[in-house]
This record gives structure tokens, sequence and C-alpha cells, in this order.
């Protein structure tokens, strides 16, 4: 797979894990009036928004020609479920933040 083939589905896992899970993540702390969640908790309640993914991540998985992005799709979406819980993703860490602060 060349390089500029990955281009935008490398920029969507860029902004999947903090659109979607953090964004989801925050709702569902603020409906459950849960004010001060533990970084774990929310990276948490982020990776089990992310997961919900998973439909997107398995979408080519039927087409051959397309094994190589495939594979691409599979590896940066692992990256990502582990970067967020092991607070490497600084986009996520800056929402708890902002989300303990402003709740």
């Amino acid at each position: 797979m060349r390089d500029d083939e990955g281009f935008e589905i490398d920029r969507a896992f860029d902004l999947l894990p903090h659109v979607v899970g953090a964004s989801w993540a925050t709702i569902w702390f603020r409906m459950n009036r849960i004010q001060r969640p533990t970084a774990v908790e929310f990276r948490n309640k982020v990776a089990e928004y992310y997961k919900m993914l998973d439909p997107l991540v398995e979408s080519y998985a039927k087409d051959e020609k397309l094994a190589d992005m495939v594979r691409h799709v599979r590896m940066l979406y692992q990256k990502e479920m582990e970067r967020i819980l092991n607070g490497k993703n600084e986009e996520i860490e800056k929402r708890f933040k902002r989300y303990l602060d402003y709740g």
C-alpha cells in the first residue's frame, strides 16, 4: 500500500478517538451526573465508545483487493485503542482535563 492510499484513513484515526470516543464519553458522564471520574474511568468509557466503530474497521474485510488497507486499518485501530487506554492520546487527556474543569 502506498503512503498516499492511506491518507484519508490515517486522518480519520487522528480524529475518531476524540470526536467519537471522548465526545460520547463526556455526554455519558454528564448525563449520569458523574463530575469527577478518574482518568482510568474516562479512558475506559472512551474506549467503550471507540469500540463501537468495529463495523467501520471491518467494512473493507470482505474485499480481497483491499487486504493491505484492512491490515492498515486494523493496525491503526489497535494502536489508537492502546494509546487511549494507556493515557498516550493527548487529545483524550486534554478532553478529560477539560471535563474535570468545566464538567
